[in-house]
């Protein structure tokens, strides 16, 4: 026999035998997939039964929110609490319960914080489940592919949420949405969610395909074509694999136009997905006078935000260096001028990063001008608000913005930075007249800054009052409304 008949009858051998392998292999699949079928339907059917003797317990349905940091003191937190409010305010026979990871506090400490932190008192009572894995969805538990390791320990903090207790609704209200799919299919719930920030965004591709260095793209991947390449793939991997997670969800609330192309183009549910503005406490700022500057002999400027990454305070004390420099070499105004940093810290990772912040500005040699106002209560915070003469903002693509509008509403000149949020809805001309002024890096701070100070004091109070005018849009009177008719869909799925 020769070489070549050789050949072939070794070819031929080979497919007698993968197609002998083949129905086998057709065959353990099939078992395999009903085995993993026949055993959700039955973990199904367990979380059901659950739910019923429950509701036979109680009486009356549960609508559950996710929200392992519910005692963070963030604009989300805020965002809670008002849904809850507008919840008990609307529908009196349906009880609240809130997955929380705050292992730390009590039920009642977390509603106290609310209280002092955002002015929120709720009507009735809220029941609280204490997750004890919160640790699955921090980051730094995931030095790298952060935001998989992230995506993945949400969906074991979900089944511990879902295995505590089953509600009829269920709405992540943090971002959270790898739990979706598992509360709907496996507990057989109705779900919901209210997306702050879409977890990976289009600019996040582009950061990384352009190579450009940021807090989520280290410089060894900047530098390195392969990896940037990489990345790019597993980002790409990732959207898909959010997208069918977010697809899964009944109703989809979005807090801004900017977030809403996002999710339209990674969730692709148009029909089921509306914009509900954030409740700012705009009514609570109303009371601080607005009156002329020009005698001021000192100026502060404010930034509000949790001591997070993202939020770039770096941006701002070194923008604030650049003017004082200017202002000490005569370029500027006379005056003292002061930066006042008011935030929340959610952990130790946060209280690092106050401490790396204190230490940058006395590197700068700015030390006795910023001021560091950690975990404040709601009047402290009001009393910065109320002395600041701008009210300052630099994160990258912000989400929407509370911290921006509530700015504006105690009648401060805004300096936000041009994207996202307040770019698109929030810094943007009220009846022809502007409301602020917008920044995209150090230099470009500095001088809105400049020319801010330098504003006619009457220039400055109209700039203010157009600002106080035009955010009565973005009011817990205005949030409630259309968050209500938003979920009106969903709370006709109960039973009661």
């Amino acid at each position: 026999m020769s070489g070549h008949d050789q050949l072939v009858h070794c070819l031929c051998e080979l497919t007698r035998l993968l197609w002998r392998l083949l129905l086998p292999l057709l065959f353990l699949c099939v078992v395999l997939l009903s085995i993993l079928v026949l055993l959700v339907l039955a973990v199904r059917l367990w979380m059901q039964n659950n739910r019923n003797a429950r509701r036979t317990r109680d009486g009356r349905p549960t609508v559950a929110f996710f929200h392992p940091y519910c005692n963070a003191g963030g604009g989300g937190e805020r965002v809670l609490w008002c849904a809850i409010r507008a919840i008990q305010n609307r529908y009196t026979d349906i009880n609240i319960l809130v997955y929380t990871g705050d292992v730390g506090v009590t039920g009642q400490q977390i509603l106290d914080g609310a209280r002092l932190r955002f002015n929120i008192v709720l009507p009735r009572p809220v029941h609280f489940v204490f997750l004890r894995h919160r640790l699955l969805v921090e980051p730094h538990l995931f030095p790298h592919f952060t935001l998989l390791g992230q995506s993945m320990g949400s969906i074991f903090l979900g089944w511990e949420a879902l295995t505590e207790f089953v509600p009829d609704i269920y709405i992540d209200s943090m971002g959270y949405a790898f739990t979706l799919p598992l509360f709907r299919y496996l507990g057989g719930c109705s779900v919901g969610s209210y997306v702050h920030y879409p977890t990976i965004s289009t600019d996040m591709l582009s950061v990384v395909r352009e190579r450009n260095p940021r807090f989520n793209n280290a410089d060894y991947v900047t530098n390195s074509l392969l990896l940037s390449a990489f990345k790019v793939l597993y980002y790409c991997v990732f959207a898909l694999l959010y997208g069918m997670a977010g697809s899964c969800s009944d109703l989809i609330m979005v807090n801004s136009s900017w977030t809403l192309d996002h999710i339209l183009s990674l969730w692709r549910a148009p029909n089921r997905t509306s914009v509900v503005y954030p409740p700012c406490d705009v009514s609570a700022f109303l009371d601080i006078q607005l009156e002329d500057d020009g005698d001021r002999k000192s100026h502060s400027i404010v930034s509000i935000g949790q001591f997070r990454p993202e939020k770039d305070h770096q941006l701002q004390i070194r923008a604030f260096k650049k003017v004082l420099d200017k202002r000490r070499a005569g370029l500027g105004g006379g005056g003292a001028l002061t930066l006042v940093l008011v935030g929340g810290c959610r952990n130790q990772e946060d209280e690092d990063r106050v401490l790396m912040l204190r230490g940058l500005c006395h590197e700068l040699g700015v030390g006795d001008k910023v001021e560091f106002k950690v975990n404040v209560s709601f009047e402290e915070l009001k009393r910065e608000m109320g002395e600041a003469t701008i009210g300052l903002h630099t994160m990258w693509n912000e989400h929407f913005g509370i911290g921006v509008v509530e700015c504006m509403a105690a009648g401060k000149v805004v300096l936000a930075h041009k994207s996202g949020g307040p770019k698109l809805d929030i810094v943007v001309p009220f009846e022809g007249g502007q409301t602020g002024f917008l920044a995209d890096d150090e230099e470009s701070y500095a001088e809105a800054i400049e020319k801010i100070l330098a504003l006619p004091s009457s220039s400055r109070l109209q700039i203010r009052l157009n600002a106080r005018r035009s955010v009565e849009r973005f009011s817990d009177q205005e949030f409630e409304a259309c968050f209500l008719a938003a979920i009106e869909p969903l709370m006709g799925t109960l039973e009661r």
